[in-house]
């Protein structure tokens, strides 16, 4: 059995603030440790289930936060920037069984602790064929063309009430709970740690490969806080301005529509002024 955790710090123990997750700022290294410490716990709880490898994408910002020194020896994991398929990267070889996301939050227009949807600001929501979508949900219809099981959500209880939608399944962890999108009710690591590892037993039964889905064809719409961010994205080939702060985008695939979506996410980061936006 081979697990993968894509790996995101929002939704980590004890996160509230921007300051906890920006590579630099003043509170990242101590959350680095409250990071580490999650996804610690899914690896040593799914080899308590029967895993016989675990292997951790590094999904958050620089792709470079958790601490390789405090992790398990039995886990491997693949840190930084431009893979392929960015935060599920490793679920297009044919060789996971399921895949869990740990530290996931909810999607950018939507209540919930740091909720983003790629970008941190800009971006004020993302459909995905109408449906309002966060990274977990078009992460989740990525890894179903490849026939992976989300069997583990762990986050704030928005990002778990979200993840209902789209892996009903799957074991969920909250580890804290929303107040506003910079406050939060926060277990201690210790208490989030035992959850985690508890729950990563269990979905580790969960981990049973099935037939690739293909759903297609899948619509992501993306709306923007200023109208020169939705000229900047059609540059993209394929993404077309319907709104004048919303474009869309229609791929057969989700492989092409995330790859799609992080080109404009890329495009669009990069016509972001400091103080004007």
């Amino acid at each position: 059995m081979r697990i993968l955790i894509s790996a995101d710090m929002e939704g980590a123990t004890g996160v509230t603030w921007p300051d906890d997750v920006m590579p630099g700022a003043s509170q990242w290294e101590r959350c680095r440790s409250l990071f580490t410490s999650d996804v610690n716990a899914a690896v040593q709880g799914f080899h308590d289930g029967g895993a016989d490898e675990v292997i951790i994408n590094e999904a958050h910002s620089t792709m470079r936060n958790l601490l390789l020194e405090q992790l398990d020896d039995r886990a491997q994991m693949l840190t930084g920037r431009h893979k392929a398929l960015s935060m599920v990267e490793g679920v297009q070889h044919g060789d996971v069984d399921g895949i869990a996301f740990v530290g996931y939050h909810a999607g950018a227009g939507m209540e919930g602790v740091l909720a983003h949807t790629y970008l941190a600001n800009s971006i004020t929501g993302v459909w995905l064929n109408d449906v309002r979508a966060s990274e977990g949900l078009l992460n989740a219809h990525v890894v179903a063309e490849y026939g992976v099981p989300v069997v583990l959500v762990t986050g704030d209880d928005i990002a778990c009430e979200d993840a209902l939608g789209y892996a009903p399944e799957a074991l969920k962890v909250a580890v804290k709970d929303h107040v506003s999108r910079y406050a939060a009710v926060c277990r201690t690591p210790a208490r989030t740690a035992a959850d985690i590892r508890a729950a990563a037993k269990e979905a580790a039964a969960l981990a049973v490969r099935h037939e690739p889905v293909r759903g297609g064809p899948f619509t992501v719409a993306v709306e923007f806080d200023a109208e020169h961010l939705a000229m900047a994205a059609t540059v993209v080939p394929g993404v077309d301005r319907i709104a004048e702060r919303k474009v869309a985008c229609t791929s057969e695939t989700m492989y092409e529509g995330i790859r799609a979506f992080k080109a404009v996410t890329t495009i669009v980061s990069a016509a972001v002024e400091e103080q004007y936006g």
